[in-house]
């Protein structure tokens, strides 16, 4: 038999549907995971009749990938990679490239890039959005290393990628970690518009007493809208949607307020928190899912403390989409977007990325989870302005905060009356707010800071630094 072009370690979901995307694009495949019956099986199923081969073990499946050899991992972040890179290395030859398509932390990805092209191997950490259809029929990919080493994969991400009207969703995001930075980021602005619909759906189910049916006929608005047309809110109108087959009852309130979470929620805002770039909407998306967690403690809680007495409050209707809550869902899911490609502007000066923000917006507009018509939009945005500073300084987003933020505050206010938690819609007002504020009280702070700690402060109309004894 052959060698073949492509070689994948890892027969999870995500890695079978890889590799049969890879081979429907015309690439025969190798693969080979730790249990050798879970290879077995997938020849004998997915894989039969393909041209795929299976191997028992590193030493063979290197030896049955033809020169250069090019290698996707599709395992567990952290020392599980470690341990495959350090046990396939004595197979591998100068130009031989492995590639790591999981969630790794994009500093271990740095790493591994030093490590490997010391030894004259490739290594790209490679973010690949999607979930396990995307894999399959095309996902979102952002490779980061050597530009060489992405160029040896050029031709098989292309056709493996999803594909938009301007090209194949996939590009050469950056030396380094770049792509897994890039990969966390995303998986940050998805925490956020992922809280952002929970919310909306607790505020129409309390506040506007609407079941399940008619909850996803709203998301349907929305989704034929400009603003929130996305795979998220397609999603969610199917999950709202979806009926219980034992009763016929609506299946998400049978569902645990438990949510879990992978570490690239963690990942974006202890990134966020080091390189002081705001992101107080996601950053409320990651609370709010380590608040679930303590459900015991809540429900406790609720027999002590008491339940919130709802009140209702005007969020339009059913048949206007829910007018006021669309705007607050809508200035939310950009604010979302605009902290999270922030974070990436600082993170690419700081890091030496050289991150491009309109290539970026691009390889998300299909495939992966974050899609949305909003992206096409934010490529614009950084076309005219690549130095644009906030996403809602350009001249559409900044239309869209002003003609939507008295339905946001409107929603946040009637929440708050209500005692309804509305971390990230309340958390984007304040954004907004804050953002939009010459002027803040920090100079208080600076001057509590300089009393007890000597740590000066700057005036604003005198030039230089000062200290003052302020209780004597």
């Amino acid at each position: 038999m052959s060698k073949a072009h492509f070689g994948l370690i890892g027969l999870g979901v995500m890695g079978e549907n890889l590799v049969l995307n890879a081979e429907r694009n015309g690439f025969s495949s190798v693969v080979y995971n730790r249990t050798y019956s879970k290879t077995e099986e997938f020849l004998d199923g997915r894989g039969a009749g393909r041209r795929i081969q299976g191997a028992k073990d590193l030493q063979d499946f290197v030896e049955k990938l033809e020169r250069p050899r090019r290698i996707l991992m599709m395992i567990k972040a952290g020392s599980a990679i470690d341990a495959v890179i350090e046990k396939i290395s004595p197979y591998l030859e100068d130009g031989d490239l492995l590639i790591d398509g999981g969630n790794s932390e994009f500093r271990d990805t740095e790493r591994r890039v030093e490590q490997l092209e010391q030894k004259s191997f490739g290594f790209l950490g490679m973010g690949i959005s999607g979930g396990s259809k995307g894999a399959l029929e095309g996902p979102s990919m952002m490779p980061g290393g050597t530009k060489s080493s992405y160029d040896a994969i050029e031709e098989l991400v292309s056709k493996m990628s999803a594909q938009v009207e301007d090209g194949p969703c996939v590009t050469y995001i950056g030396p380094g970690g770049s792509g897994h930075f890039v990969k966390t980021v995303h998986n940050g602005i998805e925490y956020g518009i992922e809280q952002i619909l929970a919310e909306a759906y607790d505020l129409m189910r309390r506040v506007g007493g609407l079941n399940g049916s008619e909850m996803a006929d709203v998301m349907a608005r929305w989704n034929n809208s400009e603003e929130l047309c996305s795979y998220l809110v397609e999603i969610t109108e199917g999950c709202l949607r979806y009926k219980d087959p034992k009763d016929g009852s609506d299946l998400v309130e049978r569902i645990m307020d438990k949510a879990g979470q992978k570490g690239t929620g963690l990942w974006t805002v202890v990134s966020a928190l080091e390189l002081g770039a705001p992101v107080p909407t996601i950053y409320a998306a990651l609370n709010a899912r380590v608040m679930s967690s303590i459900k015991r403690q809540r429900v406790e809680a609720e027999s002590i403390l008491g339940k919130t007495v709802v009140r209702p409050f005007h969020m339009g209707s059913v048949e206007d989409g829910m007018a006021p809550l669309m705007d607050a869902v809508t200035l939310a899911c950009i604010a979302s977007y605009a902290q999270g490609i922030e974070l990436l502007k600082i993170g690419s000066d700081q890091y030496k990325y050289n991150l491009q923000m309109p290539s970026i917006a691009q390889i998300w507009k299909g495939g992966c989870i974050i899609r949305s018509r909003l992206l096409s939009r934010i490529q614009s945005a950084y076309r005219d302005c690549p130095d644009l500073p906030n996403l809602f300084i350009d001249p559409w987003f900044s239309e869209q905060l002003t003609r939507r933020l008295p339905g946001l505050t409107a929603v946040v206010a009637g929440g708050v009356k209500s005692g309804i938690p509305l971390p990230c819609l309340s958390s984007t007002l304040d954004y907004i707010n804050s953002y939009r504020t010459g002027r803040l009280p920090q100079n208080l702070v600076q001057a509590m800071r300089d009393c007890f700690g000597s740590h000066t402060y700057e005036r604003v109309d005198i030039d230089g630094t000062f200290h003052t004894d302020w209780l004597d």
